[in-house]
């Protein structure tokens, strides 16, 4: 991979990282204004305003974080949370005013960070800026119409900018989706284009073979130019053949996966199958579809388990698959197969490791790290 390769990969996963509630902690420092009337004492009540400040911080944390969490974030408790701030809010610059207004535009970004965009936004954001402008106007004045404008915006850009991040991530999602379903397609179409081609190819060999049969007995120079029509056959046929899987040698993991899951349903084992991250390279695909295949095959024969589960990671650089039972597997023995030991050799050939042994709560697991891009993997199966 070149270096402006990896740098690119790099961005891209830091790109589907996103932004997280962390990303809206720093703007908490908007109320060190009602933090500083309170130490110097300017504000009534100053313990009571310290324990809505405290309990203001704690609520808008709060909601920030469980915003970036979709299932949390369409929560009910989420909405009664949002209530609850807002609630404070108006209380706290009704009570106090002066630098307490300036946690309108905090409150704006917690609408902004829960509800993102839609029908609903419009219903809250103008009632929300209509009441903060009859607050700030009463405690404030004119001076006060920054706060107004500082909530609007605060509430806006926030929803707008969250939403489009959210539909960014979903849309790349479906694109990978897309490019697996394509790939998926076109081995399914390469594979009925062989079929036809060797049907008709060996149905034009058997056709011959009998003309053969039927001439030699009687016309040897005819049945001996049947033999080189069949020999012709043959060589255009293994010609078309090399044309044709050129570029199709490597298998599809998501097949593979498929076939492992079936294979482990079979025998009684129960299947997980969890696969994350983005696209692979066909070589590196192939290769770690014969780990799957082996890791499962073992399982199957040897394990005894009752639960097997396959993950698959990946990042911008590594991938990472790891396979593990709750049976005895290899671990009775203490030695690895000869399966394991010749993909070892592979994955190592490939710039990645293969480690296999017993799991830390009991069982069996093989574990096999490769760069994202590796190299083709040596032809010929592994054996068992």
């Amino acid at each position: 991979m070149t270096i402006r390769r990896r740098w690119r990969a790099a961005r891209c996963g830091r790109r589907d990282r996103g932004p997280s509630g962390l990303s809206l902690l720093p703007w908490l420092l908007m109320g060190l204004g009602a933090l500083s009337h309170l130490i110097e004492g300017k504000a009534a009540n100053p313990w009571l305003g310290g324990l809505g400040l405290l309990a203001f911080n704690t609520l808008y944390i709060a909601i920030v974080f469980r915003a970036f969490d979709p299932p949390r974030r369409e929560a009910p408790l989420t909405l009664v949370l949002l209530v609850a701030l807002g609630a404070l809010t108006f209380a706290l610059a009704i009570g106090y005013g002066s630098g307490w207004l300036l946690l309108f535009p905090l409150l704006g970004l917690a609408v902004g960070a829960v509800v993102r965009g839609g029908r609903r936004l419009r219903f809250i954001v103008f009632p929300l800026v209509a009441a903060v402008g009859v607050v700030t106007y009463w405690r404030d004045g004119w001076d006060s119409l920054g706060v107004v404008y500082g909530t609007f915006i605060s509430v806006m850009v926030t929803a707008a900018i969250l939403a489009l991040d959210e539909t960014v991530r979903e849309l790349r999602g479906t694109r990978e989706e897309l490019a697996r379903t394509a790939v998926e397609k076109e081995r399914l179409r390469f594979s009925r284009d062989l079929h036809d081609l060797l049907g008709h190819t060996l149905s034009v060999i058997v056709v011959k073979s009998e003309v053969v049969r039927r001439l030699a007995p009687r016309d040897l120079d005819a049945a001996l130019a049947q033999v080189a029509d069949i020999e012709s056959v043959g060589r255009q046929a293994l010609t078309e053949i090399r044309e044709a899987v050129t570029g199709y040698r490597e298998g599809s993991l998501a097949t593979e996966l498929d076939r492992a899951r079936d294979a482990l349903s079979s025998a009684g084992i129960e299947p997980v199958v969890r696969r994350s991250g983005p696209l692979l390279e066909p070589q590196t695909e192939a290769l770690l579809s014969w780990v799957v295949r082996e890791s499962a095959t073992n399982a199957v024969r040897h394990s005894g388990a009752a639960h097997c589960e396959i993950t698959l990671s990946a990042t911008a650089d590594r991938v990472r698959l790891t396979v593990t039972d709750d049976g005895r597997g290899a671990a009775s023995t203490g030695t690895p197969g000869s399966g394991l030991r010749g993909l070892r050799e592979r994955v190592a050939a490939a710039g990645g490791t293969l480690d296999s042994g017993p799991a830390p709560r009991g069982g069996f697991r093989v574990t096999a790290e490769l760069p994202v891009e590796a190299p083709g993997p040596d032809e010929g199966e592994p054996t068992t």
